[in-house]
C-alpha cells in the first residue's frame, strides 16, 4: 500500500481538495479523503506531497521510441523505454510502429502480448500505434514508400486489441480503405485518418465509416484551404472526432495551436509527442526505422528537411499547450489523461478517483514532474 498525503487535487479530481491524502492498494486507488481524515494503514509506504498538485499519469498516443531506442527497429526494447518513461509524468503509452513489413509488426505484437517482464516497474503500453503501412505516398513523410501498400483486410486478418494492436493509421482515400475501417472499428481498434490527401469530404465519408482520430493534426495532410478545408478542416470541424497534436512549436505554429484548441477544445483535442528515439539523449544522428535522422536540441529531420518525429517530452507538451492557449492547467491535463482514456474505451483510466488505475503525477510550482506512481508504486522521484 502506498499513501500520498498533504496534495492539491485538481479540478476533475473526485473529489477536488486542497489538502488531500490519497490510498493505493492493489495497483488501484483505494480511497481519497482529506489528509487529516485518511488514517495510514502500518505498513503502508507514505510520501509527503507538501501542498503540491497531485494529477493522473499521462498517456501518449503516439510514441515512437525513447533514450536511443526505435520501436519500428527494434521492437523488443519497448518495455526498457516502458521502465524510464515516468520521468516525464507517462504512466501509459502506445508503442508506435511506423510503415514496416507486416512481419515486423508482429513482432512488435508479441512483444506487447507476451507482457511485463519479472519485476518490471513503469508506465504500461496499452497497445500498439500501427502507423502505416496503409498510408498515402503523397503524404508519406518519415516513412518509406518501400513498404507502403494499399489497404486490404486480408493483410491484417488478427489486427484488434486482444492481438496487442489499438489504433491503426490509415488514409481514408485509399481504395479499400473504408472497408478496412469498418473491419477495424468493428474489432474495437481505433481507426486514425493521417499521412493522407483526403478532401473534406472524403474525411466526412471515413467519419461515417469508423475512423474516429486524426493523427498529429495539420502534418502529412494538405494545408488548411478556406476553399477545400480538406482532412484537417474536416478533424477541426466534427465536434465527435478527437484530433492528435504535436505542440512542439517546430511541427504546428503556436498560433496554430491556439486556432485547432479554440475548435475543438480539451474533449476533442489529444496532445501527443510523436517523440522518437532521440528523446531523453543529447543531439547527433538517431534512426527512425531505416533512415537516419540529424535531430539538434528542438527538431528531428531526415536529410532532405522532412520532419522524422520529435525530442519532445510528454510534460514539455503539457506546458507548451498552457503556454500556447491560454487554457488551465486542468484543461491541459484533459488532453493527456481522460480525453485518450476516453478515446481507447480505458474505463477509469486518466482519473483520481477511487477504483481508478493509480497511476498519479506529482507536479512543482514550475509544473515539472517530481515524482511518479505507476499502478501504486513509486516508479520515479527528481532527485535533488
Amino acid at each position: 500500500m502506498l499513501v500520498i498525503r498533504h496534495v492539491s487535487l485538481p479540478p476533475g479530481a473526485d473529489p477536488p481538495l486542497a489538502d488531500a491524502a490519497v490510498l493505493a492498494a492493489n495497483g488501484r486507488i483505494a480511497h481519497i479523503a482529506p489528509t487529516a481524515d485518511l488514517p495510514v494503514p502500518p505498513d503502508a509506504q507514505i510520501i509527503e506531497g507538501n501542498g503540491r498538485v497531485l494529477v493522473p499519469g499521462f498517456i501518449d498516443l503516439q510514441l515512437n521510441g525513447a533514450f536511443g531506442h526505435d520501436f519500428t527497429a527494434d521492437p523488443a526494447r519497448i518495455w526498457e523505454v516502458a521502465a524510464a518513461l515516468p520521468r516525464w509524468g507517462v504512466t501509459a503509452f502506445l508503442p508506435t510502429i511506423i510503415t514496416s513489413p507486416l512481419a515486423q509488426i508482429e513482432k512488435a505484437q508479441e512483444v506487447v502480448l507476451h507482457g511485463r517482464p519479472p519485476n518490471f516497474r513503469g508506465a504500461e503500453p496499452l497497445g500498439l500505434h500501427v502507423e502505416g503501412p496503409f498510408l498515402n505516398p503523397a503524404k508519406k513523410g518519415a516513412h518509406n514508400p518501400a513498404y507502403l501498400r494499399q489497404p486490404e483486410e486480408t493483410a491484417v486478418p488478427d489486427w484488434s486489441p486482444q492481438t496487442g494492436v489499438r489504433l491503426v493509421t490509415l488514409a481514408p482515400e485509399l481504395p479499400g480503405a473504408l472497408a478496412l475501417a469498418e473491419t477495424l472499428a468493428r474489432r474495437g481498434v481505433v481507426v486514425s485518418a493521417g499521412h493522407s490527401a483526403a478532401t473534406f469530404a472524403e474525411a466526412q465519408t471515413a467519419f461515417a465509416h469508423g475512423v474516429g482520430y486524426g493523427t498529429h493534426l495539420f502534418n502529412a495532410m494538405p494545408p488548411l484551404h478556406h476553399r477545400e478545408p480538406g482532412l484537417a478542416g474536416a478533424l477541426l470541424h466534427d465536434e465527435r472526432i478527437v484530433a492528435g497534436i504535436i505542440p512542439d512549436g517546430v511541427h504546428v505554429h503556436p498560433a496554430m495551436v491556439k486556432l485547432a484548441w479554440q475548435a475543438k477544445g480539451p474533449h476533442a483535442l489529444s496532445v501527443v509527442t510523436d517523440a522518437m528515439a532521440a528523446l531523453g539523449r543529447p543531439p547527433g544522428t538517431y534512426r527512425l526505422h531505416d533512415f537516419d535522422v540529424t535531430v539538434t536540441e528542438t527538431e528531428a529531420r531526415l536529410s532532405d528537411g522532412t520532419l522524422a518525429g520529435s525530442v519532445l517530452d510528454l510534460a514539455t507538451a503539457v506546458c507548451n499547450l498552457i503556454a500556447f492557449t491560454g487554457c488551465t492547467l486542468a484543461e491541459a491535463l484533459a488532453t493527456v489523461t481522460t480525453t485518450p482514456a476516453r478515446l481507447l474505451g480505458l474505463a477509469g483510466y486518466g482519473r483520481i478517483a477511487p477504483g481508478s488505475p493509480a497511476d498519479l503525477v506529482l507536479l512543482n510550482a514550475n509544473l515539472a514532474v517530481d515524482l511518479t506512481i505507476a499502478a501504486g508504486q513509486l516508479v520515479y522521484e527528481r532527485g535533488d
